[in-house]
């Protein structure tokens, strides 16, 4: 009976729950802004949601950079993202969020290549790919969704700050979800595995992103001449490949909810995007914003302490030296 609910009963009620809210509460991004010049780096840049993120980026002007560890899909989606938009300014390069070796070759590389950088989408993300730690010692989804894009942030934090102008600050975009609502900071468990229900923990790694963003645009404020702002966005349920990795019942009973009822990935990169793009938005930092506006996060989220905690053993679990972290505040 138990697992009988945790398959089936539960995504469909969750799915059903936000598929009737979602309905009627689409918004898309009105900015006609372009993005000559601009250089844009989007994780899980490559399918979904992130991939239209790229095809709009792209078709403003912008260089854009696909990041995942799949090259085939990179490949595939710099043929997409060209045929879509006739732009040749598209790039894949390998980034596994699992391991923090490939975070700081990544982030390595781009300091070494790269003269700039604009935009900083932090968009990859897995659902329940498997309840096991990676040979860095996290949980593989708190590491892909949380602690790969603190590390990668940080390491590019140099870079976004030199490129950073008063009226044309650099900006770093937080995907959240709808499911930080349910999340919990607990950091006895933060790497937990054999949680009940697997998706919990998806859950903790999105409220993660969201105090993440708050924490850093305090320390931010500490700075001297920063034009870097960072926010967390809401897409929404999504039809996205995400729902692949809940298993083949759950994930075809959710996704094909998700696909009759709720936004297309397109839909759901609007906030993301509006946020790029708006001038409003890049006039504020720490924020969160679903259906392309501002609106709260979870109560839980404003925890300054909290963040202030989860800042330090984020620190601590990612191998990042008092030094190191501190040359990432230091301007370029």
């Amino acid at each position: 009976m138990f697992t009988f609910l945790s398959v089936v009963v539960i995504p469909v009620v969750l799915a059903v729950m936000v598929g009737l809210y979602q309905k009627n509460t689409n918004a898309m991004c009105k900015s006609k802004k372009r993005l000559d010049g601009k250089t844009a780096i989007i994780t899980g840049g490559t399918t979904g949601m992130g991939l239209r993120i790229a095809i709009d980026f792209a078709d403003r002007g912008a260089k854009v950079i696909v990041a995942c560890p799949y090259p085939d899909e990179g490949t595939s989606a710099i043929k997409t993202v060209n045929d879509k938009t006739g732009s040749k300014k598209v790039i894949y390069k390998y980034l596994d969020l699992a391991s923090i070796d490939s975070v700081r070759s990544f982030a390595a590389d781009i300091m070494d290549t790269e003269d700039r950088l604009d935009i900083l989408v932090n968009n990859a993300a897995v659902g329940v790919v498997g309840d096991f730690l990676t040979k860095d010692g996290m949980h593989i989804i708190m590491q892909v969704n949380y602690f790969g894009h603190f590390l990668l942030t940080l390491l590019l934090l140099p870079l976004l700050k030199k490129t950073g102008r008063p009226l044309e600050p650099s900006r770093i975009v937080n995907t959240s979800s709808l499911y930080h609502n349910i999340g919990k900071i607990d950091f006895k468990n933060l790497n937990k595995t054999n949680y009940w229900y697997p998706f919990q923990i998806y859950a903790h790694s999105k409220l993660a992103l969201v105090m993440f963003a708050r924490e850093l645009t305090c320390r931010l404020r500490g700075s001297r001449d920063t034009h870097v702002v960072i926010n967390s966005v809401d897409p929404g349920a999504a039809g996205t490949n995400l729902f692949y990795s809940f298993g083949f019942i759950r994930g075809a009973i959710t996704k094909f909810l998700i696909y009759n009822m709720f936004k297309t990935p397109w839909e759901g990169a609007q906030t993301a995007i509006h946020v790029v793009m708006d001038e409003k938005a890049g006039k504020v930092s720490g924020e969160f914003f679903k259906n392309c506006k501002q609106t709260s996060a979870h109560w839980s989220a404003y925890n300054e302490k909290v963040a202030k905690q989860l800042w330090e053993e984020s620190v601590r679990l990612v191998k990042m030296s008092d030094e190191e972290l501190n040359r990432c505040f230091l301007d370029l």
